[in-house]
């Protein structure tokens, strides 16, 4: 697991127990919700269009896709069940088999030999991780690992007989991270570090020595570190000042590609450069060396696919291109044609394959075996489309505007097709999470639902998101915060400028943090934006940063200070948006899981509660089944129903080509 980064899911209205929130939350004051009671499943018609968002929904692919060791199969896992299941297929394509059943799995591992896959499942979404093996063939699978109350586990890597795994888990005080070994037969574990705050285990060495570890320093940068196993001695690799990625890049739960023979490893750090760029750690010097860099993007994700070939991608404007470098001349080779959007890549240890799962604005999770060397790639699994037509979806146009202090900003813009002449639009602002998130050019369901409706919708990438330089990522830390509330402001009055989009007629939305944003911008800005959708996100930064999950505590510090520290106490008490919502005077539709562990639904309740009281709508979902996220289908139907409901009633249209409200 990397480190936790997103903030990126009741038969009746019921009264809601929450955590303390001081004087703005009063314990006999229940939050009366929205039932996600069951509901026929509409799908509408095959071709139709807009096509209904069930459809949309059931687009389906490939995620997480991984080729065993030996390169003779495939595993990945599919929502097409409804719940989040492992598959495993041919490497040479052909039926894939569910060999999971239970909960929805969190994630997964190919064993090294490739006899079966490890497995983690929470309890709908509450990411206390029981952890299971199962056969490559499903038929045979047991209990590794029960969870623990209040114990998060965050897995590490395989030793390399795979007769071991390593992870980091809180079991020990609840709060910070130790690191353990465990039997793989018998689930035995052993700590061999009491860690602080959030360690975790990011690659096992070929020769089974060491463990290669990452100690989280804010939520875009870490220190990494050998981990002598004999010894229990933490050497330190890289602690850079100031605080930087030595970890970036993340593809197949590594991100770190080592020497078969263990000499080296490659990773990409941004350390002393903007940009983050790929380069070889040498364990006999201690040296680093640059391999690719670029003046303007990330270099990222290194796979080794055996001992001469390098993949990795470039990060352009949220879409990867697939880079090739044959480490024995030392050379750039050609790279097979990749479909333009985002892209991850594996590569069996014991055959020259690699597998590329991409996800497009046409789809998500198709699969392409290459066989390292050959010109082109063979697909083996295209993305289920559910009766929607690929071509009449719309691709992400790149958009770049002025802050009015300067800085550059970004964003990835939906515009419907075939309007009527002489009408633009409303416009959806869909804000990412993290805050050190990247909105990117991967498949997105509800935004081509949305488009497909007459709906644009604006993706920023405002200060403090990722793909766009070290300083920028920075640039909304701690006392900064509200700056980044401010360019989602000012990108409104960039897309005004532009023209295209009716933005009398704006909403704001996001997730985690993203739901955080639209509670600060409806508060600073009352004038901005006419609606606001607000998903599992921050109301009170007090409490949020008190309550929040160990990995989340870890990056916290850096990104908005020490809670605990009377200034920063005293800072987000006077600009947590629950304090400036009585300045909110547009309706917002609020949402929250109640197994959410990075987020209380108290801070959504919050604002809930304070909207009411003024007399402004607040409509309010509450799943009992989901966490941070709405991970099962049939809450996804609810909800995005729901969702485009509301905002039709914001629009006051529902149809493509409705000219209501149109300047």
């Amino acid at each position: 697991m990397n480190t936790l980064k997103i903030r990126a899911s009741a038969a009746a209205i019921v009264a809601v127990a929450s955590l303390p929130l001081g004087a703005a939350q009063a314990a006999d004051d229940p939050v009366a919700f929205i039932s996600p009671a069951a509901e026929p499943v509409t799908v509408g018609t095959a071709g139709q269009w807009p096509p209904d968002i069930a459809r949309l929904l059931m687009v389906r692919g490939a995620q997480s896709a991984a080729i065993s060791p030996d390169g003779g199969k495939i595993a990945f896992a599919s929502l097409v069940t409804g719940v989040r299941q492992v598959f495993v297929m041919p490497v040479t394509g052909g039926a894939a088999e569910q060999i999971t059943f239970g909960n929805g799995v969190t994630f997964f591992r190919w064993a090294p030999d490739g006899s079966g896959l490890l497995y983690g499942v929470d309890n709908s979404g509450d990411e206390q991780e029981a952890y299971y093996f199962i056969s490559a063939d499903g038929t045979s699978e047991r209990l590794v690992m029960p969870a623990v109350k209040n114990g998060f586990r965050a897995f590490g890597a395989y030793s390399p007989d795979g007769t071991k795994f390593a992870f980091a888990s809180t079991e020990r005080n609840g709060q910070d991270f130790d690191l353990y070994i465990a039997d793989l037969a018998t689930g035995a574990a052993e700590m061999i570090y009491e860690g602080k705050n959030f360690f975790s285990v990011r690659a096992w060495s070929p020769d089974g020595a060491r463990l290669i570890v990452s100690e989280t320093v804010g939520e875009d940068g870490n220190n990494l570190y050998a981990f002598d196993i004999a010894a229990r001695r933490m050497d330190a690799l890289y602690k850079p000042e100031p605080y930087a990625n030595v970890d970036s890049g993340f593809s197949g739960g590594a991100g770190f590609a080592f020497n078969p023979d263990g000499s080296g490893m490659y990773f990409s750090t941004n350390m002393d450069r903007e940009f983050t760029a790929l380069g070889r750690h040498d364990f006999a010097s201690g040296a680093f060396t640059v391999i690719e860099e670029n003046a303007a993007h990330d270099v990222e994700q290194p796979v080794l696919c055996g001992e001469r070939y390098l993949l990795y991608t470039i990060n352009e404007n949220g879409a990867d291109v697939l880079r090739v470098r044959d480490l024995k001349s030392g050379k750039l080779v050609a790279a097979p044609a990749i479909p333009r959007g985002v892209l991850n890549i594996t590569c069996a240890r014991e055959a020259p394959l690699a597998l590329f799962n991409s996800s497009t604005y046409q789809g998500p999770g198709a699969l392409h075996i290459w066989r390292v060397g050959a010109r082109a790639t063979t697909p083996v699994l295209r993305p289920t489309m559910a009766g929607v037509d690929p071509a009449k979806l719309v691709a992400p146009e790149v958009v770049r505007m002025k802050a009015r202090d300067g800085v550059d900003l970004q964003g990835l813009l939906y515009l419907p097709r075939d309007l009527p002449e002489g009408t633009t639009p409303p416009v959806i602002f869909d804000v990412h999470g993290g805050p050190t998130g990247e909105s990117r050019a991967w498949f997105d369901a509800v935004a081509q639902f949305h488009v497909a409706r007459g709906v644009a919708v604006f993706k920023p990438n405002v200060r403090g998101s990722t793909g766009f330089g070290r300083t920028y990522v920075q640039l909304d830390n701690q006392e900064k915060r509200l700056d980044s509330v401010r360019d989602l402001v000012d990108m409104l009055d960039g897309l005004k400028a532009d023209g295209r989009v009716d933005v009398s007629r704006a909403a704001v939305k996001g997730g985690s943090y993203g739901g955080y944003m639209v509670n600060a911008v409806l508060g600073l800005y009352p004038d901005a934006f006419a609606a606001g959708v607000s998903l599992f996100g921050v109301g009170d930064w007090v409490t949020g940063l008190e309550v929040a999950s160990p990995a989340l505590k870890a990056a916290d510090l850096i990104e908005y200070g020490d809670i605990n520290d009377p200034i920063w106490r005293a800072f987000y008490t006077e600009n947590s948006p629950i304090r400036l919502a009585d300045r909110i005077r547009v309706p917002v539709l609020y949402s929250h899981g109640a197994m959410d562990r990075r987020i209380d639904k108290a801070e959504t309740e919050v604002m809930v509660r304070a909207l009411r009281a003024n007399g402004v709508e607040a409509p309010y979902i509450l799943f009992p089944d989901e966490g941070h996220g709405w991970r099962k289908l049939s809450n996804q139907l609810f909800y995005f129903r729901r969702e485009a409901e509301f905002l039709a009633k914001v629009f006051a249209t529902d149809e493509v080509g409705s000219t209501s409200g149109t300047n």
